[in-house]
């Protein structure tokens, strides 16, 4: 179970009508709803691993050191949601190196994962896995098997395996049908699915596969009453709002017809 924490608009989806330089103009929420996840969390026993926007870190701190007392793996998700396909390497490397020396320093231990806005590496940008061995991580999951305008290597492993940068990436989940890779690691196809369809997709994945499964959300998934953001595009809008209403419900069920925990306690990443 993962979980992005980021505000509404942070995301990708916006970011032609929305500048990190007028974030400052919105009233944020992420601090509340991600309090809602814990409480539904701690009902279901389950561990989540969150991976932390360094901008809300740099802001929340109480928040984020509730989350790890809570039992919950923090991790990275960079500083400021810049897709790292629009980064230069330094750019790439001081972006994740704030965020990540600002996470160590709040929780007094070492970060391990990463995952990249928008799962934006690929093809054009593996010298990222360079810079996170580089900079300590053990494990990314920045990587998302299909065919996306804004993200995708469908011809890459599917599941977890060691990069020969020394780190092991695990990416996102997909269904596999007459060789097309069909999305079902969560976010705006968890809200755009009915319930149903999720459960039996992840189940018929876990039975085919024999792999962990993991799943990603994001705080602002189950906040029906959040702003509208103004001069976004009607595709933007369709992904960004779909069902925010039915979430936090969907999400509970999830968490009951499956067993969760963390990346690191899944996979068995551990400090050298």
């Amino acid at each position: 179970m993962t979980v992005d924490v980021e505000d509404f608009f942070h995301v990708s989806a916006f970011e032609s009508v929305i500048s990190p330089d007028n974030w400052q103009q919105f009233k944020p929420r992420v601090d509340i709803n991600t309090r809602r996840l814990l409480d539904l969390f701690a009902s279901h026993n389950v561990k989540s691993t969150f991976f932390v926007l360094g901008w809300v870190a740099e802001r929340y701190p109480d928040l984020i050191k509730e989350i790890h007392q809570q039992g919950h793996e923090i991790a990275s998700h960079g500083y400021a949601h810049q897709r790292a396909t629009k980064q230069t390497p330094e750019v790439f490397k001081q972006d994740v190196l704030r965020s990540l020396n600002h996470l160590e320093d709040l929780l007094g231990e070492k970060i391990l994962g990463y995952r990249a806005p928008s799962f934006s590496i690929g093809y054009t940008n593996e010298w990222a896995f360079e810079i996170l061995a580089e900079l300590g991580f053990k494990y990314s999951s920045s990587t998302y098997p299909v065919k996306h305008d804004l993200y995708g290597t469908p011809d890459w492993p599917r599941f977890a395996y060691q990069r020969k940068e020394g780190i092991t990436e695990i990416p996102i989940p997909t269904h596999r049908v007459l060789g097309r890779q069909t999305p079902i690691g969560g976010g705006g196809y968890f809200r755009l699915y009915p319930y149903a369809l999720t459960k039996f997709l992840v189940k018929s994945y876990l039975k085919k596969e024999q792999q962990p499964y993991s799943f990603y959300f994001h705080p602002w998934e189950i906040d029906e009453n959040q702003p509208k953001v103004a001069g976004a595009s009607a595709k933007s809008n369709f992904r960004h709002y779909i069902n925010l209403d039915k979430t936090y419900g969907k999400l509970d069920k999830l968490l009951d017809d499956f067993s969760w925990d963390t990346m690191r306690n899944v996979y068995n990443i551990t400090v050298d």
